[in-house]
Parts: structure tokens; sequence; C-alpha cells
């Protein structure tokens, strides 16, 4: 199991949504590149960073705060958000991120997605699903979908997608708890790797998403509990290797 710390994004700063929603905001952190070297000193071995800005814009927006916490950190770094084309992609790997998450992209124009995935892999083009009530939601989450997210996946398996980072928008940033139940279906269903997300806050948390390793959920990302306290990555490392 992999536990890997979130920095959001906007404007430049580090910053926390409350379920996906711009307004409700709550800044961290004006020097993101510090906020990385502060969890890699903490035993971070990964980094997941979304670019808010660009997923409600749909243009990469935080590139320049990217490029501060490539400079900063040497452990691999995912990115997604505002990925809406293959030179976005490729953009985004060349600056150095080690993989890029696309979702609104896999929804709207899916050509560009399957051609990246021939060029750089299906581990180094991740697909993002963030899921209410099981659809798909896209553009920051602003916008539901008709799609059933593990119908979605196992499309996205068969064009060579080998990884998803799999959202419960309704427990992101509330500090309630993941859905273990629904993301244990949500691998078994698909077969896919899958990266966890959404609502850990205690240790209780934790070992929940640990024990859905066998079937296929080795990643879970943390975000609010970090920075609210109710975790500390450095009490984790049993779980963090």
């Amino acid at each position: 199991m992999l536990i890997l710390p979130a920095i959001d994004l906007k404007h430049g700063q580090c910053v926390r949504l409350t379920q996906g929603r711009a307004d409700r905001e709550t800044v961290y952190s004006a020097d993101p590149a510090e906020m990385a070297r502060q969890f890699v000193a903490a035993g971070a071995r990964m980094l997941h960073l979304v670019d808010l800005d660009g997923a409600f814009r749909g243009a990469s927006a935080n590139l320049e705060a990217v490029r501060a916490i490539r400079a900063a950190v040497d452990v691999p770094l995912e990115l997604g958000g505002g990925l809406r084309s293959l030179e976005d992609i490729a953009g985004v790997l060349e600056l150095g991120v080690d993989s890029a998450i696309v979702g609104t992209l896999a929804v709207r124009d899916p050509e560009p997605v399957r051609r990246a995935l021939e060029r750089f892999g299906g581990e180094r083009v991740q697909l993002g699903i963030d899921a209410r009530e099981g659809l798909v939601a896209v553009a920051g989450w602003a916008e539901d979908t008709a799609l059933e997210a593990v119908a979605f996946a196992n499309e996205w398996r068969e064009a060579g997608v080998e990884r998803v980072i799999f959202t419960d928008i309704a427990r992101d940033g509330m500090l309630g708890g993941p859905n273990a139940v629904a993301i244990r279906a949500f691998a078994r269903d698909t077969g896919l790797k899958v990266t966890a997300s959404g609502g850990i806050t205690d240790a209780g948390d934790v070992r929940s998403i640990a024990a859905l390793e066998p079937v296929g959920v080795d990643r879970m990302i943390v975000g609010k509990a970090f920075y609210e306290g109710t975790l500390r990555l450095e009490d984790l490392a049993a779980y963090n290797r």
C-alpha cells in the first residue's frame, strides 16, 4: 500500500475544497513546494497533485507551482486537472510529472486519450473517475453524467488503462470516512489497479482501505486529514510501503 498526500493547487496556493465545491475552499499554504518538501520529509514516497483551476476552467493553470514542486522533491508525482488534449498530457509529462490523470477528456473526447495511452502507456496515463452515487462526474465535479462508473472503467481497461484514481465525491473533504464498500466493489468489478480517494480521516480508515489491497486497491490519497491534523503521515509507516 502506498499513501499519497494530496496537494490541490488553486491560484498557485495549496488548498482543499469540500466535496469539490469551489465556493468551499480552505487555503493551507501559499507555498506548495514547501508543503511538498514537508510531506517528503514525513515519509511520502509519491505525491498526488491536482490543478483545480485547470479542472474548473478546462486549461492547465498552475504549471509554475507544479514546476516548483518538481524542483523541490525527487519522489514521483501524479497530476490531474485541466488536461484536455494530447498536447496537455504530453506537456505535463515533459515537465517531469510521472503520470497524468485524465477524467473529463476521457468522457468528452476519448481519441486523444487513446493516442496518449499508445504513446505513453497505461501506467503513465491514468484514468480519474470521480463518482457521485455511482455515476461519473466531470469538469471539476461540476457536471454529472449518465455514465456508470464501473462500465466506464471497463471500457478504458480494454483501451489500455491500468490504473484508476477512484474518488467518492460525497466523501471528499468531509472527514467522514471512505466508502470502503463502494471502493471494494469498483476494484472487484473492474480488475484494475485502484487508488482510493475521498474521506480518509483517521487510522481506522487507513486500515479499512489497506484491507482492500487483495482486490487491487494498492494506493490511497489523503488530503484534508493531513492538513487538519486528524492523521500524521509519520504515524502511518506500517501502511506506507
